[in-house]
């Protein structure tokens, strides 16, 4: 059974690209313990993301694709919560920037200590989300993307999936 920091552990996979890492590293980047990356990549294996290779942990794109863009939101719905301070994800994240009709609605945030902007609670996937995306750029736009993919609005889904699709088309 997948948890969902095995989702943020996924997108950290892709989010490096080609580079090489340890399980060591991503824990140090993505603020969880060794043991926790360890058995979400053992879940995330089990559950056909990913692959062992001569070159070690591989993502399984089609697989991941088509259970992120079909599966996520029905595993691990939004939340929503109350006024708060963080960093702006889903729809209000740069990533969107002009994809999206303005509204006065305050914007989705994760809620974050540090974060500079006022908006509600948008729960992420795992509580190390929001100190992990400041360090890596390509992780919170996957994650924001993710968000957007978790929320009710079909059309807003369409835009997620499009922009998904092309990011995983980066990957090596």
């Amino acid at each position: 059974m997948l948890k969902p920091q095995d989702i943020v552990v996924l997108m950290k996979i892709f989010s490096k690209g080609a580079k090489s890492w340890a399980q060591g590293s991503l824990a140090v980047e993505l603020s969880m313990s060794a043991s926790e990356v360890n058995a979400g990549i053992k879940r995330l294996l089990a559950a056909g993301l990913v692959r062992l290779t001569n070159h070690g942990v591989k993502p399984v794109k089609a697989a991941a694709e088509e259970f992120l863009v079909h599966g996520l939101r029905y595993v691990f719905p939004a939340e929503r919560g109350e006024p708060t301070r963080g960093i702006p994800t889903a729809h209000a994240a740069d990533i969107f920037k002009g994809e999206f009709a303005l509204t006065d609605q305050p914007p989705p945030v994760w809620p974050y200590p540090k974060g500079d902007v006022p908006g509600y609670a948008f729960k992420p996937l795992y509580r190390s989300v929001p100190a992990a995306v400041i360090k890596d750029g390509a992780l919170y736009d996957y994650l924001a993307i993710l968000d957007v993919l978790r929320s009710n609005s079909a059309r807003d889904r369409q835009v997620a999936k499009k922009m998904l699709k092309q990011k995983l088309s980066t990957y090596e």
